[in-house]
């Protein structure tokens, strides 16, 4: 969202600073939690605190971002694939308190994880953004969505090229090596320990599609913040 800084502000055409004052005023408005508090709950300084809110009440006047919004913003990084599921899931992620916006606070709060976090913290985000119905586990069916919405965002740019339903095979592969006890769900646990093992051995193409996927929600991070 600090990454697109400047992008809707194109878009949006003042004829002069009171129609924009007065356009702010009319919205209500969220203000964050002071910057001390921010620090300490997060990995940024204060100093980077004051960059990234400064650019996004920029593109956020009143200091929410609605889903809408953030798909639009989203897709443009992605213009030769369909991100929109992709972002919704992404959208949901970031809205820790489920309320259908993104207050500063959510927004800095999984960027510091996304960003600058341990690897645990990074794999525990990755796993609740594929827990679609948060109920501690992840089942074939959710990893299917949420594969299948990041193989369509990235679209002809997929890399190997995609056969139909070759995003099938993968999660078959994903699943199979997670679901330690077999039981038809991936647990918290179970999600780092694939993660873990899969890294160590890089041995087959299992860990070729799981680390794309991987850096794609890490690059999610860095795509929002890009100047």
């Amino acid at each position: 969202l600090v990454g697109i800084s400047g992008t809707l502000t194109r878009q949006r055409v003042f004829s002069n600073n009171k129609l924009y004052d007065d356009l702010e005023l009319s919205v209500v408005c969220h203000r964050p939690e002071g910057l001390e508090q921010l620090e300490a709950q997060s990995n940024f300084s204060k100093k980077e605190l004051k960059v990234l809110y400064r650019g996004f009440k920029n593109e956020c006047p009143s200091g929410v971002v609605n889903e809408e919004t953030f798909k639009q913003i989203y897709s443009q990084f992605f213009p030769h694939g369909d991100a929109s599921t992709y972002a919704h899931y992404l959208f949901n992620s970031f809205d820790s308190s489920q309320n259908g916006s993104i207050k500063f606070e959510d927004f800095v709060t999984a960027l510091s994880i996304l960003l600058r976090g341990t690897t645990t913290e990074k794999l525990q985000w990755t796993f609740n953004l594929y827990d679609i119905n948060r109920d501690g586990y992840i089942n074939k069916e959710e990893m299917t969505d949420i594969v299948k919405a990041i193989y369509d965002m990235m679209g002809r740019f997929t890399y190997p090229a995609l056969k139909t339903d070759t995003f099938k095979q993968h999660v078959d592969a994903f699943f199979q090596k997670m679901d330690k006890n077999r039981d038809g769900v991936v647990t918290l646990d179970e999600f780092i320990l694939s993660c873990q093992e899969v890294y160590s051995t890089c041995s087959c193409s299992i860990w070729h599609t799981m680390h794309t996927i991987f850096v794609i929600c890490i690059s999610s991070a860095n795509l929002v913040c890009m100047e």
